[in-house]
């Protein structure tokens, strides 16, 4: 695999080790079915949260919360509905974005937005 793979992964595990210690439980990674990924959906009290990461060089044109977009968004809350159909749950749904900028020195400003877009009627 490439060097932006392998930065991609590093991105990933830096926004875990940031959700943990802010004392989120990592439930899944990478959660694939046909057409839609969750980056990371975690428990945090009593929410179900599905979190997209997304990844910017520093001095990116576009901020990495900028590319999750309204087609995006509609993607991960289909990916989440079957989650959910698959693995129900009382706790309550929610959609949070981490941005990630890598810094030239290698490390990672993380901006984490909560219940950052709304995934409709979940009854």
């Amino acid at each position: 695999m490439g060097r932006s793979y392998e930065e991609g992964k590093e991105g990933e595990q830096a926004a875990a080790s940031f959700l943990e210690q802010k004392g989120y439980r990592i439930l899944e990674r990478n959660y694939r079915v046909k057409g839609g990924e969750i980056d990371i959906i975690a428990q945090k009290e009593s929410y179900l949260v599905f979190a997209e990461i997304k990844e910017r060089k520093e001095g990116s044109p576009v901020s990495p919360l900028e590319a999750v977009t309204p087609q995006k968004q509609r993607r991960i809350i289909r990916t989440a509905l079957l989650y959910l159909m698959r693995f129900p749950s009382s706790l309550q749904p929610r959609f949070d974005v981490l941005g990630l900028v890598r810094e030239e020195n290698g490390r990672y400003r993380i901006t984490h937005i909560e219940n950052a877009f709304q995934g409709g009627d979940w009854h």
